[in-house]
């Protein structure tokens, strides 16, 4: 699968502001749009940037080219995702202007664009970890292939997903970044190991197949995963719980935090 590029998850309707504006063009664009901060250009090429922190103390009639932070830590559109977040996360900024060759704003890529593409990542050592499991747990020796398995027939194991972790699998399969699934293929059952945002995404979007690693396993057997599926009563994807994004685990924590404090 080829590697994920800046140009799959970056914004590209960017709104900049002109280096000939003011503090007061910055406070007005923030209030029209809700973002905390804009490439500064000069024509069409970027020379800054300029977020909301810039202005603080800050008399409105302040050029932006004296707020601004000339210092530019750039993305190339080809660059890829994973460099892209080591960027962002080690420089602690939110937001990089994706520039070609010659500084000409492309689009932007954010630390959610990021987080976002790394959501379900599926990596070998996932599989090979979970074949070596089921090797000791059932003495079996299963065999891994690559192919196209239907929907339809996927046993989830999962009983809840996220909207907006879904919306994001939407997005990857409509650009067609979508990693594999996860299933093991046993004597008449398809079982949903990893990848439970991407097989409902491709069931809301009416796609029928999707890619898939591959565990085969020939003996006629009964997983636990099985058995904790039927004891959630799943029996296919329209059983899975979708829930909204401020139900999801980490948002209430952080809330009973907020709330604490």
């Amino acid at each position: 699968m080829d590697k994920k590029r800046v140009r799959d998850y970056m914004t590209y309707d960017v709104i900049s502001v002109d280096i000939a504006g003011t503090a007061t063009d910055v406070l007005e664009r923030i209030q029209k749009t809700s973002h905390d901060g804009f490439p500064v250009m000069n024509g069409d090429v970027v020379v800054g940037y300029v977020a909301a922190r810039d202005l603080l103390f800050t008399r409105p009639d302040t050029p932006v080219k004296e707020v601004m932070s000339s210092r530019l830590i750039v993305a190339d559109p080809d660059m890829d995702i994973n460099d892209a977040a080591r960027v962002i996360f080690r420089s602690g900024i939110q937001k990089l202007p994706v520039v070609d060759e010659k500084n000409h704003l492309l689009g932007i890529i954010s630390n959610s664009d990021v987080i976002r593409s790394q959501i379900e990542h599926v990596s070998p050592e996932k599989v090979f970890n979970f074949i070596n499991t089921l090797k000791k747990l059932y003495d079996v020796e299963p065999s891994l292939n690559r192919g196209i398995v239907p929907v339809k027939d996927l046993l989830p194991t999962q009983s809840k997903i996220y909207e907006d972790e879904l919306e994001g699998r939407m997005y990857e399969i409509k650009k067609g970044l979508a990693e594999p699934i996860i299933i093991v293929r046993r004597p008449g059952r398809i079982i949903l190991v990893d990848g439970h945002h991407r097989a409902v995404a491709a069931k809301r979007m009416g796609i029928t197949s999707l890619d898939a690693y591959i565990i085969d396993i020939k003996e006629d057997i009964e997983l636990g995963m099985e058995r904790t599926a039927h004891t959630m009563n799943l029996k296919n994807l329209d059983d899975i719980q979708i829930l909204d994004y401020a139900r999801h685990p980490l948002v209430a924590i952080t809330n009973r935090i907020v709330k604490r404090d």
